[in-house]
């Protein structure tokens, strides 16, 4: 009964993961894709669990969110960077580097 009680608390992360990594990619840059990692080990957490591994399925679980708040802090400084961006060169400078990078 252990067992069932600890394994509900070991939370996986996906939704974060794909969130976060969505966003960096969009706000940031191509970096925003280190999120598949976090992808990768959310992913892990279930099977593990699954498989009875615990203590794979935490060190998963803790890596997955390392990898989360690293992707989650990229999508943040894109944000910064875009907002600076625009609020320094106005709407039309904004526009014209978004038409270099298409």
């Amino acid at each position: 009964m252990n067992n069932v009680n600890t394994s509900n608390s070991i939370p996986n992360y996906l939704a974060w993961s794909i969130i976060s990594t969505v966003l960096a990619t969009c706000l940031c840059c191509p970096l925003g894709l280190l999120g598949i990692v976090g992808i990768v080990f959310s992913t892990k957490v279930n099977s593990l669990l699954a498989q009875g591994d615990i203590d794979g399925a935490r060190r998963a679980s803790n890596t997955a969110k390392t990898w989360c708040w690293v992707t989650t802090g990229l999508a943040i400084l894109g944000l910064v960077i875009n907002i600076i961006y625009f609020a320094t060169v106005g709407s039309a400078g904004y526009m014209e580097m978004l038409q270099q990078y298409q």
